[in-house]
């Protein structure tokens, strides 16, 4: 239990508010000693307090006259204090010297519900809240409250603790509360409407004043305000603190917070390079930065440091969002979007080590200044052009590039560049537009690969990933053939080339609400790395990786054959999460047969995998979990029979099942089984008989190891 600070100096730069007055008598009514200290007296009194707090909800006027107060205040933190900003008093981080970003997001906030902070998970034991069972904490109920908080960027040194509550909606974009390090002193922010000097509900009154207590009590501690992760070791306590029963283990995660789009997957150096849209702050799609991750062998990783964040004076100062890696003649370059109020270009970086840790973006960024100007390129709320997202290769003697975009009136659209050195752009044209007119449609991710006799081009349409085979001709892509490449929850894959193979990695989101991702701290998977290629049938290929196999770790099952008669349903004697199954279905005279994984004993609790004679694969969730906060709903895929039986290789990981049908089609499917006992697999037969043959089970392993090897820390 952190004890409450002895002595408490409050802050204040002129006479004290009414709600200065406020916040000082309910601290006189505390155990904590509280005296009064005006700034401009702070040099020659900071070394009597534990803490100091100043609690402004008016702001200062310019310009601001703490620059001269800052040298003291950092004295104050040299000697071990602390220092709690509430209200706007956090606006003034970087006039304090504390921080070089401020909020950016500072006025006056109409509470009309009741309303707080909302604590991150992964930063639930701090002391500040360490009194609290709940995530939620509402603090104002009525008024209107000066207010700061980070919303479209990040803070450069601090680490965001919490975001806000509004009634009965989380607003995870919304971050009132920030802890700095200042060793061996420590500040807190709270932008949060901690009002005093205004009526409240007793309960929401007993709230802020938890919280204020707390917020004191920590920042008069030793311990060191938490910061974002340097090291691997430090990233696998992350992932530690947030393990659970439904994270994945062998699937690819962030080591917390939120993860989308894979981008820059390049093999470099003898290792796998991954890296993906990642938002530090917590887990919701916000001030996107590139996490990485590499590999020896695609599917055991090792959590590298952050490799790009916002600029806040760049291109990018919004976020640095999808894009990919090119090899430079020996040197590692990304080409990604940087995102600047309104507007998206293509921003370069190059490595500055071999180990792909460090990167120097370019001087000149952007390095395409605006959309081509003879196209009439979508413009939507949130952004002036849709203009993103990026695949560049090596061709007849330049570079070439692709960008996502929507056209009016037209669909979307994937537009060609080529370029000499990766910084001067040509536009060539479009190379695909969709064939369907739609006011809203915008291709992103987009990528072409190069699959031998044919090249395939996929697209992220906001739905689905939809590839074409074909070829170029004339500048043009001419598609012979279409699908989709999942039919599931997958989305904006990217891929590697590796000797003569493509190996892909898709999105796997989240199918639960917002509010349950908040609750677990983390959000978003990569699915398996997948090998795509053409068959000599000419159409598509996915299949797992050969390093997938590297995963089992015990036998439980060994090319199992067996008939199902009409309406039998057979367990297997094998249980588990994380587990492979490999299998052949052939139909016989029976209407369907079903797979039923996650099933508990009663089967209340089952995800069924059903496959009829219409040829169609069906993932049934609507009993896959208690949980009313996960997707309760079925996901279908064509599956013609290419000479029945059915091949099924299926991939169950916690919260991910990954379904490859024929060596051709495939299906993932996020799943939340909250039993405990949803460990079950069976098989049935529907009005006939079917017969399974070659079943084979293995349980897999972890693709994170619990502590990093020797030297890699």
């Amino acid at each position: 239990m952190t004890d409450p600070p002895e002595v408490v100096g409050f802050l204040h730069d002129g006479p004290r508010s009414a709600e200065q007055a406020a916040a000082l008598e309910w601290l006189d009514g505390t155990s904590t000693a509280a005296e009064p200290v005006r700034f401009d007296a702070l040099a020659d009194a900071a070394d009597r307090f534990d803490a100091l707090w100043w609690h402004r909800e008016a702001p200062l006027e310019a310009p601001s006259p703490l620059s001269a107060h800052a040298p003291a205040v950092e004295r104050h933190l040299a000697s071990g204090g602390g220092l709690l900003l509430t209200l706007r008093a956090m606006a003034n981080v970087d006039a304090l010297g504390i921080e070089t970003v401020p909020p950016d997001a500072v006025g006056a906030e109409t509470i009309t519900d009741p309303t707080g902070v909302l604590w991150r998970r992964l930063h639930d034991g701090h002391p500040a809240v360490e009194s609290f069972d709940d995530l939620r904490l509402r603090v104002c109920d009525r008024g209107a409250v000066g207010t700061a908080a980070y919303e479209s960027v990040l803070p450069a040194r601090g680490e965001v603790l919490a975001s806000t509550v509004r009634g009965d909606h989380d607003v995870p974009h919304r971050m009132p509360v920030v802890g700095w390090d200042a060793d061996p002193g420590s500040v807190l922010g709270v932008g949060a409407p901690l009002s005093f000097d205004r009526p409240a509900a007793e309960a929401v009154a007993a709230t802020r004043d938890r919280l204020v207590a707390g917020c004191l009590a920590a920042v008069a501690d030793d311990v060191p305000e938490p910061g974002r992760p340097r090291d691997a070791e430090e990233m696998a306590a992350m992932r530690r603190a947030l393990d659970a029963d439904d994270r994945p283990a062998y699937h690819f995660t962030a080591p917390a917070n939120w993860l989308n789009d894979p981008n820059g997957l390049v093999r470099w150096n003898g290792r796998f390079h991954v890296f993906y849209q990642y938002n530090p702050a917590g887990p919701f799609h916000d001030t996107i930065h590139w996490g990485h991750a590499s590999s020896e062998d695609l599917v055991r990783w090792r959590d590298e440091p952050v490799a790009l964040s916002p600029s806040p004076d760049g291109p990018d100062r919004n976020g640095c969002w999808s894009g990919c890696a090119i090899d430079d003649d020996g040197t590692p370059t990304l080409l990604y979007t940087g995102g600047d109020g309104r507007r998206q270009l293509p921003c370069l970086a190059t490595a500055a080590d071999d180990a792909l840790r460090r990167w120097e973006k370019h001087p000149d960024n952007p390095v395409i200044e605006a959309p081509p100007p003879d196209v009439d390129v979508l413009e939507t709320e949130h952004w002036e052009a849709e203009f993103r997202d990026h695949c560049v290769w090596r061709e007849a003697g330049r570079w070439q590039q692709i960008i996502g975009t929507g056209l009016v009136d037209r669909g979307g659209a994937a537009l060609r560049y080529s370029s000499e050195d990766l910084r001067e752009w040509r536009y060539e044209g479009p190379l695909l537009v969709g064939e369907w007119a739609s006011d809203d449609t915008v291709w992103e991710c987009p990528e072409l690969l190069d699959l031998g006799d044919r090249r395939l081009l996929h697209v992220s349409n906001c739905e689905d990933v939809v590839y074409f085979l074909g070829d170029i001709r004339d500048g043009r892509f001419v598609v012979d053939r279409r699908g989709i490449l999942d039919h599931g929850d997958f989305y904006a894959p990217q891929s590697l080339a590796d000797g003569d193979r493509h190996v892909t990695f898709g999105w796997l989101p989240e199918a639960r609400d917002l509010d349950a991702q908040w609750d677990a701290g983390w959000s978003g998977a990569l699915s398996l790395p997948r090998v795509l290629s053409v068959g000599p049938d000419g159409d598509l290929r996915q299949r797992p990786a050969a390093e997938v196999r590297q995963l089992r770790t015990e036998r439980l099952l060994d090319d199992a054959t067996f008939e199902l008669s009409a309406g039998e349903r057979r367990r297997l004697d094998v249980a588990g999460r994380t587990l492979e199954l490999d299998l052949e279905v052939g139909l016989r005279d029976a209407a369907a047969a079903e797979l039923s994984v996650f099933e508990s004993p009663d089967r209340a609790e089952r995800t069924v995998l059903q496959y009829g004679r219409d040829g169609e694969l069906v993932v049934d969730r609507t009993a896959a979990s208690d949980d009313p906060r996960v997707a309760a709903d079925t996901q279908r895929m064509a599956v013609p029979p290419y000479d029945e039986p059915l091949s099924l290789r299926c991939f169950l990981d916690r919260s991910v099942l990954e379904v490859y049908a024929n060596g051709r089609h495939c299906l993932t499917s996020r799943i939340y089984p909250t039993r405990d006992d949803s460990v079950g697999v069976s098989l049935a037969a529907d009005d006939g008989r079917a017969t399974v043959r070659d079943l084979s089970v293995w349980r897999l392993g972890d693709g994170y190891p619990r502590s990093p090897p020797d030297g890699e820390r």
